[in-house]
């Protein structure tokens, strides 16, 4: 099955790791590679203390907030390589690549290569894609999809991110 949680509010990485520790906690085995992600966000912390989830990052310490260079390229498509391979070996029951929609928006990563990934994946693992800006062609392949919408935000008042909270 095919998962994308997309949108303009807060919560679709948050969405997906509450599916993998509940999949942990049935025993299965999750994989969750953060694309664009590269400091020590608390959730890394917290999902060392599972046995059955592995969980890197392909980016660097900041958030790309202008156009990604060539480490930011490097990185993403490395991690996009390793993540073909996790796939392929059929280890993990859940696969999570958090963030792949901004990489793909960014185009760090092809949108027809993603698409190639998902025809690859075997039906009986749970692919689940995060990130603002899923694309269309990402969408129409998704068995489920989940637009969280902001409707209000602390940021707008000026509250700055919190550890333990947003990171």
């Amino acid at each position: 099955m095919i998962h994308v949680y997309t949108g303009k509010g807060k919560g679709k990485t948050t969405a997906a790791l509450g599916l993998a520790v509940r999949a942990a906690g049935s025993g299965l085995k999750v994989y969750i590679g953060q694309f664009i992600k590269g400091r020590r966000y608390g959730e890394l912390n917290a999902l060392k203390k599972f046995k059955n989830i592995k969980i890197e990052q392909f980016g660097r310490r900041c958030f790309i907030k202008k156009a990604p260079d060539e480490e930011d390229i490097r990185l993403a498509r490395e991690g996009f390589q390793k993540v073909k391979k996790i796939i392929a070996k059929r280890i993990f029951d859940v696969v999570i690549l958090d963030e792949i929609n901004v990489a793909l928006h960014l185009k760090l990563i092809s949108v027809k290569e993603m698409l190639s990934l998902i025809r690859n994946s075997p039906r009986k693992r749970e692919l689940v894609l995060t990130g603002r800006y899923a694309p269309n062609e990402i969408l129409k392949k998704a068995d489920l999809v989940s637009d969280i919408r902001e409707i209000r935000h602390y940021y707008r008042k000026g509250v700055i991110a919190r550890r333990g909270i947003e990171f």
